[in-house]
């Protein structure tokens, strides 16, 4: 509709001249600025929703004990990439007519997808489904990765899934805004949200402080200082495909990780790509740790050494001087 109005305005101004053109002109910027002003649209099925969605508050129990989150802020999800999309393109068993059951008709393919995912989506797992349906080839790498392996093959409901890492569906801004959980500044924070919960590390072996080692260690400490070409996470891991770590496909395998690291560090060789690690110095690596163990010892042997030394050395100072007066002594009388 704007695409038509412009293109009329074009053909105005070609037309009109002198006095005529900058009335006109006058004319176009008082209707269409508030419009170019407006927050992006919203689907029109949507705003019936969002009537009440919108000024509704709080949390709604269910059957099944879990809580949703009701309410919609009208303004980020016009902003949002779903912005333009109808509330029933993902809400696939709810109708316009919110009394109504939900009940409307899934494909049977959505259907078995929505079974598969039931353990991470107990509220609406149809909905959850859904993304399949525009990011079939990220979907479809997702369940290929360990995490959609853990929560489709495994059943386990702490696997990280789409909305773990993009957050709410309302509200998902591209990739590159900061105020995004996957933008390079944050997707660190947001792998951290999983990888630093230590039942979640003991459970499946990944070890601690992954996290903090990343920081430790110079790229973590180059990202910190805002440097603009540091890797994070998914630069060597990967996004959607990541796949556990000693996998031959994963990035950070042994039988690809010269190839991985080669892409910023040319010439990168065996050894090189050896040393990169995120253990911490712990029984589970054993030769720092008993490394810095015996400097630790060294260290307190050599100051006890000394300081005995010097203790020694004072003490026999002081005898001599002690013994030498008292002969002194004794020889004048």
């Amino acid at each position: 509709m704007l695409e038509r109005y412009l293109s009329v305005a074009g053909i105005a101004c070609h037309t009109l001249k002198g006095g005529y053109m900058k009335t006109f002109l006058s004319v176009l910027i008082l209707v269409l600025g508030p419009v170019l002003l407006l927050p992006p649209p919203v689907h029109a099925d949507t705003l019936t929703c969002l009537v009440c969605h919108s000024a509704m508050k709080g949390k709604l129990k269910t059957e099944k004990g879990s809580f949703i989150e009701v309410n919609v802020d009208e303004e980020r999800f016009s902003k949002s990439v779903h912005g333009m999309i109808g509330c029933t393109t993902c809400h696939k068993t709810f109708k316009e007519n919110p009394h109504e059951t939900p009940r409307g008709e899934v494909s049977q393919e959505l259907t078995d997808l929505a079974g598969r995912i039931s353990s991470k989506a107990e509220v609406d797992p149809i909905a959850y489904a859904a993304c399949s349906e525009c990011h079939g080839d990220i979907y479809k790498a997702v369940s290929e990765s360990v995490h959609g392996i853990n929560i489709m093959m495994k059943k386990q409901s702490d696997g990280a899934f789409c909305l773990d890492c993009h957050g709410s569906p309302h509200y998902i801004m591209p990739a590159k805004n900061r105020e995004s959980p996957v933008n390079r500044w944050n997707v660190v924070a947001t792998c951290s949200e999983c990888h630093e919960k230590e039942t979640i590390a003991k459970k499946y072996n990944l070890g601690t402080q992954i996290v903090e080692k990343y920081y430790d260690s110079f790229h973590g400490k180059k990202y910190k200082l805002g440097h603009p070409d540091v890797p994070t996470c998914v630069n060597c891991h990967g996004a959607h495909d990541i796949k556990k770590w000693d996998d031959p496909a994963s990035p950070v395998s042994w039988e690809r990780r010269i190839e991985t690291c080669g892409k910023c560090h040319p010439g990168a060789n065996k050894h090189f790509v050896a040393s990169i690690t995120h253990k911490p110095i712990g029984k589970d690596n054993p030769i720092p740790y008993y490394g810095e163990k015996m400097l630790i010892i060294l260290t307190i042997s050599v100051f006890i050494f000394i300081v005995s030394h010097v203790c020694l050395d004072a003490f026999t100072e002081i005898r001599d001087r002690v013994l030498r007066k008292n002969k002194e002594k004794s020889h004048d009388k």
